[in-house]
């Protein structure tokens, strides 16, 4: 077991040519600081200048939607997102258990409570099959709404991911919650250059939350954003994320509590240089992820790959283990000889917050948390020397 662990972590280091082998970090190798510097120059680095609206379009017309609301981290994305899907307190709200913590404490926020479904092997995301399943013995419906048997409780949205920047089965889940009349929220977060059958991820349901944190495939420092084709919604998220101020020119009057959730102008000018930047960082991301392909083809330890019909940024590179006790032994030998790799997510059914949150076994969650490990990712700095955008 350790020569076979000793071959990839020679290999990884190979690929990454004398460079400090971390999981993931920003690159910036194009006009972020020219832009910072005119941010600066201009006076407007908070919430209000004209990078916020342009990194919007610019989101906008990648993803393929009419409307992109920036925010200031893809936490505070969802949070609203949910607020205008029609989560409320004392409501349930439809997720895996195999996400990074951010996805149910945006639900928390609203006084909800997550109910998780498993996810497929494959993809990683949540389980239309497993979806459907819930809904069909665990739901019944009353008054136009879904209400969960077991709590008594209305499901007022489900949020799927996409894992690692993997699509899910999104058409599929799409089709289940359209049969229900349940608003789906795409947590997005980490797919951005991600698309299913052609259509770039975040667009299927009601709204998608793309996060922008440092490490992301482009990062604003921070950062987030709700992306959706509806004019209301948008509309919307927009006043209540910038306090819910009625336009004026000088005086301050609010129609509703809002949030102070709008993005830095300084924020949005390293999204702008960063999104100048995208196509190159997911060509060269999916170059790395098809040398890891290559390598672990003939080795007993399965590299995690983009489902069928989609197209992965391949975020982070992630591997499947036999067994809890070799990805273990996996982790502490990588780590231990200067090879930054980590495990997945626990559970959020095994968090104390949503321990008690009710699930459907989550047979494919536990057997993936105890084998999953991620491998470095990073865009490899002689990539970006090869390519300076100016």
């Amino acid at each position: 077991m350790s020569s076979l662990f000793a071959e990839v972590e020679r290999f990884i280091k190979t690929v990454y040519q004398g460079e400090p082998v971390v999981l993931h970090r920003p690159v910036f190798g194009g006009n972020e600081k020219d832009y910072l510097i005119e941010c600066i120059d201009s006076n407007f680095v908070s919430s209000v200048g004209e990078r916020v609206d342009e990194f919007e379009k610019r989101i906008a017309a990648y993803t393929g939607v009419t409307y992109a609301i920036a925010a200031v981290n893809g936490t505070a994305a969802l949070h609203i997102a949910l607020k205008l899907a029609g989560v409320t307190a004392d409501s349930e709200v439809v997720t895996q258990a195999l996400t990074f913590v951010a996805t149910c404490n945006a639900v928390s926020y609203l006084g909800a409570r997550p109910v998780f479904v498993d996810v497929d092997r494959g993809t990683l995301g949540m389980c239309p099959e497993a979806l459907r399943r819930f809904l069909d013995t665990c739901t019944h419906r009353r008054d136009g709404s879904i209400w969960n048997k077991e709590s008594g409780r209305r499901i007022a949205a489900c949020v799927p991911m996409h894992t690692f920047g993997h699509p899910c089965r999104i058409d599929e889940l799409a089709a289940v919650c359209a049969d229900y009349g349940l608003p789906l929220v795409e947590d997005s977060a980490e797919s951005l250059g991600s698309s299913f059958r052609r259509r770039h991820t975040g667009t299927f349901g009601l709204m998608g939350v793309i996060s922008f944190n440092g490490n992301k495939i482009i990062t604003t420092g921070g950062g987030g954003m709700i992306v959706t084709n509806d004019a209301a919604v948008a509309a919307k998220a927009k006043h209540i994320t910038t306090t819910a101020k009625l336009p004026h020119p000088y005086e301050y009057v609010h129609d509703e509590v809002g949030y102070n959730y709008r993005l830095p102008n300084l924020n949005a000018a390293l999204g702008c240089a960063q999104m100048e930047q995208l196509e190159h960082f997911v060509s060269v991301k999916r170059e790395l992820a098809a040398k890891y392909a290559e390598f672990f083809e003939d080795l007993r330890i399965m590299f995690v790959r983009e489902p069928e019909g989609c197209s992965s940024n391949y975020w982070l590179n992630a591997l499947v283990l036999e067994s809890l006790q070799e990805r273990d032994a996996f982790l502490e030998h990588t780590n231990r000889h200067g090879v930054m790799t980590r495990p997945a997510w626990r559970l959020m059914s095994r968090l104390p917050m949503f321990k008690d949150s009710q699930n459907d076994g989550l047979r494919n969650s536990i057997w993936l948390e105890q084998r999953l490990v991620n491998i470095p990712s990073c865009v490899p700095m002689t990539a970006c020397a090869a390519k300076r955008i100016d």
